[in-house]
């Protein structure tokens, strides 16, 4: 029975230690913009990060769970080595990242599922 004890008590603090669930971020580069979603720790958040110096914007496009219709894009216009957030709302579904090119076809990743 002591056994029984120590198999049951082994699992319940690994239990506590481990997560059940995992924050890990899936990512995107299109040209040089970066976007990840769960951003922020946050499934319902998504980052996009201008690495690029060409004074172009950055964005991501993405779609959330919720309103799974809906095309929303994510701007970054704040310059080289900045991100930006978006606010909270339902679990982004699928999401790109683009370097937005005036004059011609942007550079984008292609669409990622986190």
């Amino acid at each position: 029975m002591s056994r029984f004890k120590f198999v049951a008590a082994a699992v319940l603090a690994a239990g506590l230690v481990i997560p059940a669930t995992s924050a890990v971020a899936t990512s995107a580069k299109g040209g040089g913009v970066t976007a990840w979603t769960p951003a922020q720790g946050d499934s319902g958040k998504i980052a996009v990060k201008d690495e690029s110096k060409d004074g172009d914007p950055g964005k991501a496009e993405y779609y959330r769970h919720d309103s799974a219709g809906t095309k929303r894009t994510l701007w970054n216009h704040s310059g080289p080595g900045t991100t930006v957030y978006s606010g909270d709302g339902s679990a982004i579904i699928k999401f790109q990242a683009c370097d937005e090119n005036y004059g011609s076809a942007d550079d984008c990743s292609g669409w990622k599922a986190p």
